[in-house]
């Protein structure tokens, strides 16, 4: 990350929008917001599979969900941050992986600029690619900043997104058995 280049895009954004980079408040905000950015895009310089390649042999092949996973996000289209819930759920084949890695592979996916709908199919895919499952289906529910605050201002309002995968893409029961353990 080009912490230089974010200083000085910061610097423009605000005069862009008529304040004074001088003025106290804001002497410091360039350097903030790079080191800012670090963090909240830090998944960009982090793979998956670092994560989830980690695993345990396991006889189980009943399905493993982990829910409610709190997540932040930037929308690709506003730079305008989303969060919510994700829940992600597989059915291991021999093997599972550690559930911090569940969490730990949401994380690396939202901390990017990007959209909902490709947020939830990514976390999906990685799953997928590196567990090697029976199935996998990932839900998320967001509430998006550049719904609540700008545009059609509706706060409150929650964009719900799935993805499903191998056997859950077939097993429509799977399904509901997944939005059941979801909502208990």
């Amino acid at each position: 990350m080009d912490e230089k280049k974010i200083e000085e895009a910061v610097r423009l954004f605000l005069e862009g929008i008529g304040e004074d980079v001088n003025r106290e408040g804001l002497l410091e905000t360039p350097a903030r917001v790079a080191r800012m950015c670090r963090q909240i895009y830090g998944g960009l310089a982090r793979d998956p599979e670092e994560l989830l390649k980690k695993q345990f042999v396991s006889q189980s092949s009943q399905m493993v969900v982990e829910k409610d996973i709190t997540f932040y996000s930037t929308c690709e289209h506003h730079l305008l941050p989303f969060w919510g819930k994700a829940h992600v759920a597989y059915l291991p084949e021999g093997k599972v992986a550690g559930l911090s890695k569940l969490a730990r592979t949401v994380e690396v996916y939202a901390r990017r600029p990007q959209i909902q709908e490709n947020l939830t199919a990514q976390i999906a895919d990685a799953l997928e690619k590196y567990l090697s499952p029976k199935g996998v289906m990932v839900m998320l529910e967001a509430e998006h900043m550049c719904m609540s605050m700008r545009g059609v201002q509706k706060p409150g309002t929650r964009t719900v997104t799935t993805a499903v995968r191998g056997a859950f893409a077939e097993d429509f029961q799977l399904q509901q058995t997944f939005f059941q353990m979801v909502k208990a």
